[in-house]
């Protein structure tokens, strides 16, 4: 698995599957840029990698002028990761303005990040997005409204960019990438709604799994996959990946 001469900018790679991506990428031979929030996030996610080379920018993915002003040098590869849980809550007990800020970032920033890069992508003659999806987007789960809407938004949005682009050399995927042992899953077992909240930590995949998939996505490898929904549980998908049998 080469990507060799591939550069690759991965949103919110500080943490989770967001850095292990980072890690992954860089290992197949990518030139990898990450976003963070804060110096203090870069500092400590290069610390995480080593020696494992990668390029850390300030940028929030909301803040349009930063987005456009990273984006602009051209990335052959996109992977939108960051995103948000909250607001969690029944809909009578979430604020509409907590509400259209996660959809802001699991959304509409994702979707401008993509709208960026494709500007460059089609003048190539070619790129990857990977959008990182959820089984949220398809089955609603109590006190997730905004990250189920956000999420579903997303999916619709990868097959509209294969319907539109795809006869440009454009190859878009969506991965979901399971319950994964990450920050985001220690907030959801901290609110206690929902069957995911009572999951066992023990239960959980490491990050390193749907990185190694994310990875693979972005070589030609994946091509006959492009513009759909995966899920990193298929069989057939974990043994094209180089990824253990599902347990």
């Amino acid at each position: 698995m080469t990507l060799t001469g591939k550069t690759a900018l991965v949103t919110g790679g500080n943490r989770g599957i967001g850095l292990a991506a980072v890690r992954a990428l860089a290992l197949a031979g990518a030139e990898v840029h990450f976003t963070a929030r804060s110096a203090a996030n870069i500092a400590a996610a290069q610390r995480d990698l080593g020696d494992i080379p990668a390029t850390g920018h300030h940028a929030n993915m909301t803040d349009r002028i930063a987005m456009a002003t990273l984006i602009e040098q051209g990335f052959d590869i996109l992977v939108n990761n960051a995103a948000v849980i909250g607001p969690i809550g029944r809909i009578l007990d979430v604020s509409a303005e907590a509400w259209a800020a996660s959809i802001d970032i699991n959304l509409t920033a994702a979707f401008h990040a993509t709208q960026l890069a494709l500007g460059h992508m089609v003048a190539r003659g070619g790129g990857t997005i990977v959008n990182i999806s959820s089984g949220a987007a398809h089955r609603p789960q109590e006190g997730w409204s905004a990250y189920c809407a956000g999420k579903a938004g997303l999916a619709m949005l990868t097959r509209s960019v294969h319907m539109e682009y795809r006869a440009e050399g454009i190859r878009i995927f969506g991965l979901a990438p399971g319950v994964v042992d990450t920050d985001m899953q220690a907030t959801i077992r901290a609110s206690g709604i929902n069957p995911v909240s009572q999951l066992p930590r023990s239960s959980l995949a490491p990050a390193e799994e749907p990185a190694r998939a994310i990875a693979w996505l972005c070589t030609s490898a994946a091509d006959a996959l492009a513009g759909q929904e995966l899920d990193i549980r298929a069989p057939d998908l974990r043994a094209a990946a180089g990824l253990p049998p599902p347990g």
